[in-house]
């Protein structure tokens, strides 16, 4: 009897696995792109938004962080080479027309050395900061994309599963077609959603290290150019065309408060 039922299992077995087989061969369809689209409802319209933000956004932030915009060769050499001939109000229009970064903070630097020591270095960590801000900023929005596009595919997620409870219960489990499309409506909104986060996600961690590497050769760089800079030299004068605002004190400049008149008897 248990050598019969043996056989008799494996048959059915077999048999169940041929059903589901041919059942899943049946179901399975091929789905283009623009079916997919269609699919996941409205919230495709923001992600493939998100989708194109996000793609501009990596292309610019590495065009922007790359050696050639942040430090250029031949900005370095022009500089060094004004600064080893000590021609300051030279270095001081050739960075302020380069427009590179490290001429940004070179021109900064430059326009305060009269001041000092102290006000110079101020003014080139200033500048520093400036251009990581705006640097930083840029990539910020793919943080931004990272974190906005789940929660657009969860609201799609939301949205289909009440398309979905709707249709099952108005038509219950006897067409479940329906319900099978607005799951899939579910799963593509979702899906799509972490398609664009995660990308996003890597690419602001990689502009992020990037931008800190830039910035830390920047400031190599203008570090090296001022290194025993002679302060004592050029105190007193002025460097380049930066407006000075501050004036020695005109204590007559203002009209004179007039006294308030004695009361009348």
């Amino acid at each position: 009897m248990k050598k019969l039922r043996t056989p008799l299992l494996t048959m059915a077995f077999l048999g169940l696995m041929t059903v589901v087989a041919s059942a899943a061969e049946e179901g399975v369809k091929e789905k283009t792109l623009l079916k997919l689209f269609e699919e996941g409802g409205w919230v495709m319209y923001p992600i493939t938004l998100a989708s194109v933000a996000m793609i501009w956004f990596v292309v610019d932030g590495w065009i922007r962080t790359s050696v050639n915009k942040l430090y250029p060769a031949s900005h370095v050499t022009q500089l060094r080479d004004l600064f080893q001939r000590g021609d300051y109000p030279g270095a001081y229009a050739f960075a302020k027309s380069a427009g590179s970064p490290v001429a940004e903070v070179v021109r900064a630097g430059v326009a305060f050395t009269p001041d000092g020591k102290t006000m110079t270095e101020e003014a080139i960590i200033s500048e520093v900061t400036r251009i990581q801000g705006e640097l930083m900023g840029r990539a910020s929005y793919l943080s931004v994309i990272g974190v906005c596009t789940p929660m657009i595919g969860l609201t799609g997620t939301v949205t289909g599963m009440m398309k979905a409870f709707d249709k099952l219960g108005s038509s219950g489990v006897g067409d479940p077609s329906q319900l099978a499309g607005a799951i899939g409506e579910v799963l593509v909104a979702t899906a799509s959603g972490l398609f664009i986060a995660i990308p996003a996600f890597i690419a602001y961690y990689l502009l992020r290290n990037r931008i800190t590497k830039g910035i830390h050769d920047i400031q190599e760089i203008v570090t090296g150019l001022f290194r025993a800079f002679p302060y004592e030299d050029v105190a007193g004068r002025k460097i380049g065309d930066e407006v000075i605002y501050a004036a020695k004190p005109d204590w007559n400049a203002s009209a004179a408060v007039e006294a308030p008149e004695a009361p009348q008897a």
